[in-house]
């Protein structure tokens, strides 16, 4: 096998191009297709026959990018097949009555989610902009309104702290000055890591 296949790059693989719908009658496939890279890579990589680094960073890179696209695919598959399960016990004529409102509450909480997920992989699909993972300047100043706007200042840098640390992102404060009672006047923040700029 050559080092050229195994390195195909993601937007060829499995990203869609910004001219065709992200949604079309080649979804299922393009989700199989990134199901079969996946695993693809995961045995190249786990097999120690890659001798050149450069190839092995460039597929550790891809897989990278690839892994939670996967893991939304096995949610939704998921819930498609839990999905379709609970549709046949509640045509099932010999379901009992209280087992069927339990399945059918649990189908409508599954078909609103099943619509959720697709549109997440919709997102997920669409191309890469090479501005995205850069890293992005965070400025906070309180406006008119003197103390109060003060501590509502504070509160937000503490949200876009709080946004930062949930999604594993570094969020490194570079200035801020405060007021006496624990408001900011002014600050700036560094936020970097995977992501950061799409967001």
């Amino acid at each position: 096998r050559s080092g050229k296949p195994a390195t195909a790059s993601v937007q060829n693989r499995w990203r869609q191009p910004e001219h065709q719908g992200v949604r079309d009658v080649n979804f299922d496939e393009r989700l199989n297709q990134i199901v079969a890279r996946h695993s693809e890579l995961s045995t190249l990589m786990a097999s120690g026959d890659i001798i050149d680094s450069d190839e092995f960073v460039k597929m550790s890179k891809e897989f990278a990018e690839i892994d939670p696209v996967v893991a939304s695919i096995v949610e939704l598959r998921n819930a498609q097949n839990e999905a379709g399960d609970l549709a046949e016990l509640i045509a099932d004529g010999e379901t009992d009555a209280e087992m069927k409102e339990l399945a059918e509450g649990e189908f409508h909480s599954l078909t609103d989610r099943i619509p959720e997920l697709e549109k997440q992989l919709q997102v997920m699909l669409l191309p890469r902009d090479a501005a995205d993972d850069k890293n992005a300047i965070l400025e906070v100043r309180a406006g008119t309104g003197g103390d109060e706007a003060a501590l509502f200042a504070s509160d937000l840098l503490r949200m876009y702290q709080r946004f930062a640390d949930k999604h594993g992102w570094r969020f490194e404060i570079m200035n801020a000055s405060d007021t006496e009672i624990g408001g900011v006047k002014e600050a700036a923040a560094e936020i970097s890591g995977k992501g950061v700029f799409a967001r």
